[in-house]
């Protein structure tokens, strides 16, 4: 019996190393009624070719009164697209259309609900990156670094 439990153990601990690996290019981050992110620095190894971010608003305020969304740029571009983003409107997730400088956003979302981006890390490793919430007023708190690892 004892040397059944070693084998179903050996084969369960085979299978973590692999699932732990899968998981680390699927992120996921909080926003909140209080206007807070949940992480201020979030990264992925280099051998992620790509990326799934999930953003989970848990408040319950509406979109329109304390939307969240999650942007990646480089940490240069940041305050631009911040500026600019927020003249396009919540029709438009507070960024900027066809903005080449934004490498991966969700759409604007209120409390309770969920949205994820997918993107590439073709060429980020090393770069200095940022994340952030577009929404009016939000960026001076909800702000990140992200980091592709080499």
């Amino acid at each position: 019996m004892k040397s059944h439990r070693l084998l179903l153990s050996a084969a369960l601990l085979a299978l973590v190393p692999f699932t732990a690996f899968a998981d680390e290019c699927d992120l996921t981050i909080e926003g909140t009624d209080q206007m807070s992110f949940s992480a201020k620095k979030m990264s992925v190894p280099a051998s992620c070719e790509t990326v799934k971010v999930t953003l989970k608003h848990t408040g319950s305020l509406a979109k329109d009164m304390m939307g969240h969304n999650w942007v990646l740029t480089k940490a240069d571009d940041m305050q631009a697209i911040v500026k600019e983003g927020a003249a396009a409107g919540l029709d438009n997730n507070y960024l900027p259309e066809g903005d080449d400088r934004i490498i991966a956003a969700t759409e604007v979302i209120g409390g309770g609900e969920t949205s994820e981006v997918e993107f590439s890390t073709d060429g980020l490793a090393g770069e200095k990156l940022s994340f952030f919430c577009s929404f009016p007023g939000h960026s001076g708190m909800m702000k990140g670094r992200f980091e592709v690892k080499q």
